[in-house]
């Protein structure tokens, strides 16, 4: 189902018991943070909060953590398991030439699909309800958090930042984050890496100003793909037509040649001058856990702010996982599967874990058909997309399940020689990685952690792994099940008692 807007979306997740309003008076400058951390690391990733009552800041509540949790990914996204979304793509993708009449008239659903997830201009929406400009401007009217004590301002987190190729006129939609400078002012988070960044750079050639809107809210899945790490030149709002089957809506802005969607809560335009110096930006508590320093960005200068009346602000915190970004990266992980499969058919499964912080490690399992089979792998993988920033993958034999770190622990441990089977090289780096001597380029590690065989310089003969007969497992079966259907038993009396004892 594709929602309406965001506030649709806060409805289901109140029906289905995800959302607790928060009615005590709160403040955005790191006491929200504080609340929805402790929120994010409970089991499942606790609920979404939407605070009523915030500081400065009444009529215009501030709802985080609402993809914290699978459950509400799920929603968010209209799907019941996250690789459909890929699927979709991949029959979109797949090079397939028809070879007879009926095979023609079978790809015809698929391209309606694709007609019908195209954007649409439409000639009003409601975050045009209240227009303002010029002086009338003020950000600070917004309750943007400060997260993190040593932050150095307040920023603005889960943004649709959008922007167009000068040559091409295609969109690009990131998420990049926004610290607020002063009431018109902002710093626009560009990493070097990103499509943001390059139209900054193709603008700066040609000598002109960068046309920029910032976009909070909306159907939920607009703010999911803006951070999906999609191929370069793919406009995003066409792939969330594609998820919620069905075209984004979008309006155009009021003083840049820019379109945005129709129903969302905020939208703040503007342009960057790339013929100005950059300016300070950070430092920012980050997804790494750590803060990123200071670092030279664009500054965008904000020429229209048009919102709903009394509009929901739209916002995460990042910093030592599991946070709310782990369950969106977590989508992305499920959802790219098929693509990776397409580029890599070998690939039985990846696991980019949440306390790595995605980048920082990649355990892969394949189907392994050939000696140095791999280091292919480990190859192709630095070269796709955003996973060039990867710092570690490991690859595994098919059967290990590369989802649960003890087997992976475990294989790694014992099948790996580091003298043998590890690779070092350089390579791109992800920019907020602060363990490189340079940013954004550093050292690359890839693990054989294979099964060796003897056309690889194995000499010795592989052991078996010790597993249990399947006559002896059949037979026993009915004890195994009584033993453990008591230790469960036992266990949640054990629980139940705890919770008790709080309660009183």
């Amino acid at each position: 189902m594709a929602y309406k807007d965001l506030r649709e979306f806060i409805k289901d997740l109140e029906k289905e018991g995800e959302l607790l309003r928060v009615k005590d008076k709160v403040s955005p400058i790191l006491e929200i943070t504080e609340i929805a951390d402790n929120v994010m690391k409970l089991p499942d990733g606790g609920k979404a909060l939407l605070f009523e009552n915030v500081e400065g800041h009444e009529g215009i509540p501030v709802l985080i953590n609402a993809f914290g949790s699978e459950k509400r990914m799920k929603m968010a996204l209209g799907v019941d398991k996250f690789e459909d979304i890929g699927w979709k793509l991949y029959r979109i993708l797949k090079p397939e030439v028809p070879n007879t009449f009926l095979d023609k008239l079978k790809r015809i659903p698929e391209l309606k699909k694709l007609n019908d997830a195209l954007p649409k201009v439409v000639k009003s929406g409601k975050v045009k309800e209240i227009i303002k400009k010029g002086e009338d401007i003020n950000l600070f009217e917004f309750p943007v958090l400060k997260c993190w004590p040593k932050d150095g301002g307040r920023f603005i987190t889960l943004p649709q930042v959008v922007s167009k190729d000068p040559e091409t006129g295609l969109r690009n939609i990131g998420m990049y984050r926004i610290q607020i400078l002063d009431k018109d002012k902002v710093a626009v988070h560009w990493q070097i890496h990103k499509g943001g960044a390059k139209h900054y750079w193709k603008y700066k050639e040609l000598g002109q100003k960068i046309p920029v809107a910032i976009v909070i809210g909306g159907d939920p899945v607009l703010t999911y793909v803006a951070s999906a790490p999609l191929p370069e030149d793919v406009d995003e709002y066409l792939f969330a037509g594609i998820i919620r089957e069905k075209g984004v809506e979008l309006v155009k802005c009021e003083t840049v040649d820019l379109e945005v969607p129709a129903d969302a809560e905020i939208v703040i335009e503007g342009f960057v001058d790339p013929e100005e110096p950059l300016v300070d930006e950070g430092p920012f508590g980050d997804h790494t856990g750590f803060y990123t320093p200071v670092e030279k960005y664009p500054m965008m200068h904000v020429t229209a702010v048009t919102y709903r009346k009394n509009p929901v602000y739209l916002t995460t915190i990042v910093g030592r996982p599991p946070m709310e970004d782990g369950w969106m990266g977590k989508a992305t992980e499920r959802i790219f599967l098929p693509l990776i499969k397409f580029n890599l058919p070998e690939v039985v499964d990846y696991n980019l874990p949440v306390s790595g912080c995605f980048h920082n490690f990649c355990f892969v399992s394949i189907k392994k058909r050939y000696p140095g089979h791999a280091y292919k792998v480990m190859d192709a993988l630095w070269g796709m997309g955003q996973m060039m920033f990867t710092k570690n993958i490991v690859v595994f034999d098919e059967w290990v399940d590369v989802q649960n770190i003890d087997e992976v622990l475990w294989i790694w441990g014992n099948n790996v020689d580091p003298a043998r089977d590890v690779v070092i090289k350089k390579g791109v780096i992800d920019v907020l990685d602060h363990s490189t001597d340079l940013v954004g380029f550093g050292g690359k590690m890839g693990i054989d952690a294979t099964t060796k065989w003897k056309e690889e310089g194995y000499q010795r003969q592989w052991p078996d792994l010790a597993v249990m007969d399947e006559s002896i497992k059949e037979k026993v079966k009915p004890v195994v099940d009584k033993v453990m259907k008591q230790i469960m038993k036992n266990l949640i009396d054990k629980e139940v008692k705890k919770v008790k004892k709080l309660l009183k």
